[in-house]
């Protein structure tokens, strides 16, 4: 006769803060970083759209097409995925269309190619390789969701900083980043990766954004560059203790 272990149904409740009108938080917070202050009328205005599935991706950023136009600039999509998307310029266009990142969409025209740019070397002599296209922009304003690494732990993981580095480096730059970590720390390239890219690239704005443990909308936060690293480490805090765990240290099935 068989005999199973004993098992327990568990029912879980997480924190379930969540933004009620994503697209009026979008608009708040450009506001209120001055959007109007650092994009200039006629300048053209390259924004980042990653390869991972967000909550809501395709009204914060019709929503900040939108703002961008209101103050004069000029907006396009950049696939911004590293060698995602099978690492083609097609390939990352299209799965941007999955996500319901279209043009007609959006309201602003995707433009993708996998050439980069050599920015130059880190301090650690790593090559910082940079998206073509993103690098011709007036202005860039980046905008990832912050949250745990699935590989790589430490004080800034996914989000904004890593957009910089891996997600506009392309198929060429995520290459070379992913060698470096054999060698480096992730924080460390991480950090001199996006120093560098600040410093020689026209980075307007950063767009932090947050998800409760049932994949809604809890935070979109306007960062300014220079606040990337402070601002990130502490959404990241804030992402870790709202993503969902099992209720238990250890378990066997």
């Amino acid at each position: 006769m068989t005999h199973y272990p004993k098992t327990l149904l568990v029912r879980q409740a997480f924190a379930a803060q969540h933004l009620d009108d994503v697209g009026a938080a979008v608009h708040q917070q450009l506001a209120a970083a001055g959007l109007g202050t650092r994009i200039r009328r006629g300048e053209s205005v390259a924004i980042t759209a990653g390869s991972r599935g967000i909550a809501n991706l395709p009204v914060i950023v019709r929503t900040l097409v939108e703002e961008i136009r209101a103050v004069g600039g000029e907006p396009f999509l950049v696939p911004a995925m590293g060698s995602h998307g099978g690492g083609t310029a097609d390939g990352q266009r299209r799965l941007l269309e999955s996500y319901g990142l279209d043009e007609a969409a959006v309201g602003a025209p995707i433009r993708s190619s996998m050439e980069t740019v050599h920015l130059g070397d880190t301090e650690d002599g790593i090559p910082v390789h940079f998206d073509r296209i993103a690098s011709e922009a007036d202005r860039i304003v980046v905008v990832n969701r912050i949250k745990p690494h699935t590989s790589f732990a430490g004080a800034i993981e996914s989000g904004l900083m890593k957009m910089m580095m891996i997600g506009l480096g392309n198929h060429e730059g995520a290459v070379v980043y992913h060698r470096a970590i054999v060698t480096h720390t992730f924080d460390r390239i991480v950090n001199t990766v996006g120093q560098l890219v600040r410093a020689r690239c026209p980075i307007a704005l950063g767009l932090a954004i947050v998800e409760n443990a049932y994949d809604q909308t809890a935070v979109v936060e306007a960062v300014a560059p220079e606040d990337f690293e402070a601002r990130e480490r502490e959404l990241l805090v804030l992402a870790c203790r709202w993503m969902p765990r099992l209720p238990l240290d250890e378990i066997d099935l």
